[in-house]
C-alpha cells in the first residue's frame, strides 16, 4: 500500500494520536521534522501551527496539506510520525517502508540553517533558553519585549524554544549567526565524555564498566507487588506527571530528563533534588528508571558513575562508616585500585550522581547539628548520610533523594536545589500503564472500561499502587462483586482477597463468605509484625522476627512479604511487605481484629506525635534500632505511615464491612473502636476549628486548612457514614476554605465531595495549586451546591472537566463564582460558559486567564454575555482573543449594568480592539477597572479610551503597560489622562 493511500486509510487514526493527549507537543514535533527535510515551506508551516485555532484543526492541515504534495511528502510525513509517537501509540498504525526522515545539501546561511536543524536546536536549547535568550540580548538582536514574548508562562520549554528560533528567523541572518554561534560555544564548554575516557585511568573505565552493569542488572526488571513473577521495566514503565515551581511561582511540566537538569532550579548553590509523592506514586520506580537508562549511557551522558542507594538498607547498616566504605560496600566492590578510584571520585564531583531512595523510611529525621565533611573517616550512617545531603560532604556531587512531601522538614528543603513533584498518573497514564499490563487487549479494554463507568474507582488509579491492584484483581473486578469499591480500604480489601483466593485449595480458588475468618490466624500474625515494624520504623524483617510472630513458609508464600536479596547482609533472610501501604493495611487489621490490644492503641494511632515506641516493639525489632539511640531518646513515629493505617483503621470499622468482620472480631469490641475512631476525628477536628483566626473587619471568615485536615476528611470518607460527615461538618462556621498547595488529587476530590457536601453555610473552596484534574472536577461534584466560589488555578483541568462541572453548577443556586487560572481550556469550553451565563442570572465572577482560548471563543462567550445582567468580574489574562474578540465582548457587554472589572491583557489586542473598547467605557456606568498591559495598542487605540474616559467618571483605572508606545508618547498620553497607568 502506497504512503498516500495509508495517509487517506488510516486519517482517523493518524489524528487520534496526534491529538489524544491533548498537547501539541507531537504535532509540533512532526513539523520540526517536516521543515528540517523540506516537505513544508515557511509558509505551510504558519497555516497549520496556528496556535489560536483547536489542534485538531491543526492537524487536519497537516494532513491535507502532505497529502496534496505527492507520495514522497506522504512517506516522509509516515517516517516522522513514526520517529515521534511513544510505542504504545504506534500499536495498530501502518508506517509504510522505511523511511529516514533527513535534510537536502547543507543550507548556506545561518537562517535556513535554523530550519534544516530544527529538531535538534529544540532539543539543545530546552535547557539553555536563559542563556540564548542573554547572548541574543547582549548583541542588541533581542530586546526585553522579545525576551517576554518568547518565556511566556503558557508555553512549555519546547514551545519558548520554538517560539525563540522563530523569533531568530524572523530577525535575520545576524540573530541566526549569533545564537548558532553561542549554541557553539556551550557545545565546546561542555565536557565531552570521550575526551574524559582519553584522560581516565584504565582502573576508573574498569570500574564505571563494572558498575553500569551492577546497576543494570538490578535496574532491568521490576518485581510484581505479588512477588511471583517478574516484569521487563521496558515492558511496564509508564510514565508519571512530573512538575517543579520555578522562583516566579509558575508550574512547569518535566521530563525524565528534566530530573537533573537546569528546569525548575531554586538555589544553584545547592545539590540536592528531591523527588517528592504520596506513597504509592511511582518514585522508586522512577529511580529505577534513571538507573537503567544511566546504565545503559540512554540518559545523564555526563554522569560518569552513578551510585543507588537504599534508606530501608542503611536503616540496617549499624557500623560507622566512612564514604569510601559506603560506596564501594552498599553499591559495587572495585577489583582493583580502590584508591585510584576513590581519587577519582573526589577530585571529580561533578562526575558523580547519588540517588537515594525513600528518605522518609530512614529512622532519624534530617538535622545539620553535627558537620563531618572527612571523606576518610568513619561515622555513623545518618551522620554521612545528612552531609551528604547537605553538602558539607562531597560539594559539588549531585544527589537525587526520593520521598513522601511530609517527610521533609524545612531544615533539608533549605538544601534542595530543586524541588519536583511526581503526582502519579494521568488519564491517559492509566490507559496506557493498563494495557501494558495486560498483553490481551481485549482484557485491557474490558479494565479500561470499567474503570470508566466508575469515576471513584479511576480517581484511585492515578496513584500507580492503586492502578497495580485494580489491574492484578481485574477478575475480581469485572466478576461482579457484591460491593463496588469506594473506598482505598475496599481495594485493599480486593487485594487480600485475591491473594488468598490465589492459593485456595478449593476448585477454581473460590473463597466463601468468611474467607477471612477462615484466614484469621495468618491475618494476625502479618498485621503484629506489620504493626511492630511502624512504631519502630522499620520495614525489613530476618527470618528470626518471621518465625517469633509465628509466620510459617506457608504464610510467607501467600506473597504478602517478598524476599530481600540485596537486604540480606548476613546468612539470615531478610523480608518485606510487597509495598509499604500494604504493611499500612495489615497493621490497620490487627488493631481493628485483635481482641487483646491496648483500649488505647485506637486513639493513640489518630495521635502519631505522641506516640513512643512500645515494649513490645523494643523486644520483638532490636536489631533494626541502634541501640545508642535508644538510650539517648525515645522513638517518634513516623507520621505518614501512621496516617495510612488510621485510614485503614477507619475504613474496615465502616458498616459497609461489619457483615466480613462479624465472626472475626465481638460485636461489643467493634462498636468501643469506632466510637473511639469518631471520637479522634471528632477531636481532631475541633483542633483545627480552634484555630481558625477571627475574621478582620471587612474580610470573610476563613480557614487555612493544612494537609492534617485533607487526612481527617478522608478517614471520615473511608467510614462511609453520613452522620459522622454530617455531624463533623455541621461545626464547621467558615465563608472561605482555603486548601491551596495540599497535593490535592483525585482521591482527596472524592473524600472533600463527600464531607463537605454537608456544610451547612455556602463557601468559597479555593483547591489553587494541586492536581485536581478532569476526574478530580468530576468528584467534586457532589458538593458543589454549598459552593458559592470555586477556585482552580493551575489545576490540569482541561474542557471535558469543566463540561460536566458547569452542567452541575447551571442547577446550583448558590454557585456564583468560578477562577480556571492557567488550566488546559480551550474554546471548546466557552460554549458552556456562555450557557452558564445565560442560564445563571446571579453569576457574579469568571476568571479564565492563561489559558488556550482565542478570537473564536470569545465570540461564543460573547454570545452569553449579551444574556447576562450579573457579572461584575472578567477575566481572560494570557489568552490569545485578539482584536476580533475583543470587539466581540465589548458588544455583548455594552449594556451591561454589573460589570465592575474587565481583564485583557496579554491577550493580542491592538487599536481596533481599544476602540471597540473605549466604545464600552463610554456607555458602561458601573466599570471600574480595565486592564490592557502587553498589548499590541497603538497612540490611535489609546486616544480612543482618553475620549471615551471623558464621558464616564466612574472608570478609576485603565491599564496600559507593555503596549506599542514610546516612552515620549506614555509620558504625553499620561498627562492628557492621569487614569492611564503605564
Amino acid at each position: 500500500m502506497t504512503a498516500h493511500q495509508l495517509i487517506l486509510k488510516q486519517r482517523a487514526e493518524l489524528l487520534a494520536v496526534l491529538c489524544g493527549g491533548g498537547s501539541a507537543e507531537p504535532l509540533d514535533c512532526v513539523l520540526d521534522l517536516l521543515l528540517a527535510c523540506e516537505v513544508l515551506v515557511w509558509e505551510d508551516y504558519l497555516s497549520i501551527g496556528v496556535v489560536e485555532k483547536p489542534l485538531l484543526s491543526n492537524v487536519r492541515q497537516l494532513l491535507d496539506v502532505v497529502y496534496d504534495k505527492g507520495e514522497d511528502a506522504c512517506s516522509l510525513l509516515l517516517a516522522a510520525m513514526n520517529q515521534v509517537l511513544p510505542e504504545e501509540q504506534k500499536a495498530g498504525l501502518c508506517f509504510g517502508k522505511e523511511c529516514a526522515v533527513l535534510g537536502k545539501n547543507r543550507p548556506d546561511t545561518a537562517t535556513l540553517t535554523l530550519l534544516a536543524d530544527r529538531p535538534v536546536l529544540v532539543r539543545k536549547l530546552r535547557d539553555n533558553i536563559d542563556g540564548a535568550l542573554n547572548a541574543l540580548l547582549t548583541t542588541g538582536c533581542f530586546t526585553i519585549k522579545d525576551c517576554d514574548a518568547v518565556q511566556l508562562p503558557v508555553y512549555t520549554p519546547s514551545q519558548q524554544v520554538r517560539r525563540l528560533l522563530d523569533q531568530v528567523r524572523f530577525k535575520g541572518e545576524t540573530a541566526a549567526k549569533t545564537l548558532l554561534q553561542y549554541l557553539e560555544q556551550t557545545e565546546t564548554t561542555r565536557p565531552n565524555p570521550e575526551d574524559k575516557e582519553n584522560h581516565l585511568s584504565a582502573n576508573c573505565l574498569l570500574y564505571q564498566k563494572k558498575l553500569r552493569s551492577s546497576v543494570a542488572a538490578q535496574s532491568h526488571s521490576l518485581s510484581t507487588y505479588g512477588g511471583t513473577g517478574r516484569f521487563s521495566l521496558d515492558d511496564i514503565y509508564t510514565d508519571g506527571l512530573l512538575e517543579v515551581m520555578d522562583g516566579s511561582g509558575e508550574t512547569l511540566t518535566l521530563g525524565l530528563e528534566d530530573v537533573v537538569g537546569p528546569l525548575g532550579t531554586l538555589n544553584e548553590d545547592a545539590d540536592t533534588v528531591l523527588v517528592s509523592g504520596e506513597a504509592g506514586s511511582g518514585k522508586s520506580t522512577l529511580l529505577q528508571r534513571l538507573h537503567l537508562l544511566w546504565a545503559r549511557e540512554a540518559l545523564l551522558t555526563n554522569t560518569f558513575l552513578l551510585f543507588p542507594f537504599s534508606c530501608r538498607k542503611l536503616n540496617s547498616e549499624h557500623r560507622e562508616l566512612s564514604l569510601k566504605e559506603l560506596l564501594f560496600l552498599h553499591c559495587c566492590w572495585p577489583d582493583r585500585g580502590q584508591d585510584e578510584v576513590f581519587q577519582f571520585i573526589l577530585d571529580h564531583p561533578n562526575l558523580a550522581l547519588f540517588t537515594f531512595d525513600g528518605l522518609d523510611e530512614f529512622k532519624q529525621g534530617f538535622t545539620d547539628e553535627e558537620r563531618h565533611c572527612c571523606p576518610t573517616k568513619q561515622v555513623p550512617i545518618p551522620i554521612l548520610l545528612f552531609n551528604l545531603l547537605q553538602g558539607t560532604l562531597m560539594k559539588g556531587v549531585m544527589k537525587v533523594a526520593t520521598s513522601r512531601p511530609q517527610a521533609v522538614g524545612p531544615s533539608l528543603k533549605h538544601y534542595l536545589r530543586k524541588e519536583v513533584l511526581l503526582k502519579g498518573f494521568s488519564p491517559g497514564g492509566i490507559d496506557c500503564y493498563v494495557k501494558k499490563h495486560h498483553s490481551d487487549p481485549a482484557m485491557a479494554k474490558r479494565v479500561i472500561e470499567s474503570l470508566q463507568a466508575n469515576t471513584v474507582l479511576l480517581s484511585l488509579c492515578h496513584i500507580p499502587v492503586f492502578c497495580w491492584i485494580v489491574t492484578k484483581c481485574h477478575q475480581e473486578l469485572l466478576g461482579g462483586q457484591d460491593v463496588i469499591p469506594q473506598t482505598i480500604t475496599d481495594v485493599y480489601l480486593l487485594v487480600l482477597q485475591h491473594f488468598f483466593q490465589r492459593k485456595s485449595p478449593q476448585p477454581q480458588g473460590v473463597l466463601g463468605k468468611a474467607w477471612l475468618e477462615e484466614h484469621l490466624d495468618t491475618v494476625l500474625k502479618l498485621g503484629q509484625l506489620a504493626l511492630e515494624g511502624l512504631e519502630a520504623s522499620c520495614y525489613v524483617f530476618s527470618g528470626y522476627e518471621l518465625q517469633r510472630n509465628g509466620l510459617t513458609e506457608q504464610d510467607v508464600s501467600l506473597g504478602f512479604l517478598i524476599y530481600c536479596n540485596d537486604l540480606s547482609v548476613t546468612d539470615c533472610k531478610h523480608y518485606e511487605f510487597l509495598h509499604i501501604t500494604l504493611q499500612c493495611f495489615f497493621a490497620a487489621l490487627y488493631v481493628v481484629l485483635n481482641r487483646n490490644s491496648d483500649r488505647s492503641t485506637v486513639s493513640r494511632l489518630f495521635q502519631p506525635q505522641y506516640r513512643q515506641l512500645s515494649g513490645l516493639s523494643q523486644r520483638c525489632l532490636g536489631h533494626c534500632i541502634d541501640s545508642s539511640v535508644e538510650e539517648v531518646e525515645s522513638h517518634v513515629t513516623e507520621t505518614p505511615n501512621l496516617q495510612i493505617t488510621a485510614q485503614f483503621v477507619s475504613g474496615l470499622l465502616s458498616q459497609r464491612h461489619h457483615n466480613l468482620l462479624l465472626e472475626c472480631c465481638p460485636i461489643a469490641v467493634r462498636e468501643r473502636k469506632v466510637k473511639q475512631v469518631v471520637k479522634s476525628l471528632s477531636k481532631g477536628m475541633q483542633r483545627h476549628f480552634k484555630s481558625i483566626p477571627r475574621p478582620v473587619e471587612g474580610e470573610k471568615k476563613s480557614m487555612h486548612a493544612m494537609p492534617s485536615f485533607v487526612w481527617l476528611i478522608k478517614c471520615i470518607y473511608e467510614m462511609q457514614d453520613n452522620s459522622i460527615a454530617q455531624d463533623t461538618m455541621a461545626k464547621l462556621d467558615v465563608e472561605h476554605l482555603k486548601l491551596t498547595y495540599c497535593n490535592i488529587g483525585p482521591v482527596e476530590c472524592t473524600a472533600l465531595g463527600y464531607v463537605l457536601k454537608y456544610l451547612r453555610n455556602p463557601v468559597g473552596l479555593q483547591l489553587d495549586n494541586n492536581s485536581v484534574g478532569d476526574v478530580g472536577a468530576e468528584q467534586l461534584l457532589p458538593c458543589l451546591h454549598i459552593c458559592h466560589s470555586l477556585y482552580l488555578r493551575n489545576n490540569n483541568i482541561s474542557d471535558e472537566g469543566i463540561r460536566k462541572l458547569l452542567e452541575k453548577g447551571m442547577k446550583c443556586e448558590s454557585f456564583q463564582k468560578i477562577a480556571l487560572f492557567n488550566n488546559n481550556l480551550t474554546d471548546a469550553c466557552t460554549q458552556h460558559f456562555a450557557l452558564l451565563l445565560k442560564s445563571k442570572q446571579n453569576f457574579l465572577s469568571l476568571r479564565l486567564g492563561n489559558n488556550n482560548i482565542t478570537s473564536q471563543g470569545a465570540e461564543q462567550l460573547a454570545e452569553g454575555l449579551s444574556y447576562n445582567q450579573s457579572l461584575q468580574f472578567l477575566g481572560l489574562w494570557g489568552n490569545k482573543i485578539g482584536d476580533r474578540g475583543a470587539e466581540a465582548l465589548a458588544a455583548a457587554l455594552k449594556n451591561s449594568t454589573t460589570l465592575i472589572w474587565l481583564s485583557l491583557v496579554d491577550n493580542g489586542v491592538g487599536s481596533a480592539g481599544a476602540c471597540a473598547l473605549a466604545k464600552l467605557i463610554s456607555q458602561s456606568k458601573t466599570m471600574e477597572q480595565l486592564w490592557l498591559n502587553k498589548n499590541c495598542i497603538s497612540r490611535e487605540g489609546v486616544e480612543c479610551l482618553i475620549e471615551a474616559l471623558k464621558m464616564n467618571s466612574s472608570v478609576k483605572e485603565v491599564w496600559l503597560r507593555g503596549n506599542n508606545l514610546s516612552p515620549e508618547e506614555e509620558e504625553e498620553l499620561s498627562k492628557q489622562e492621569s487614569r492611564l497607568t503605564f
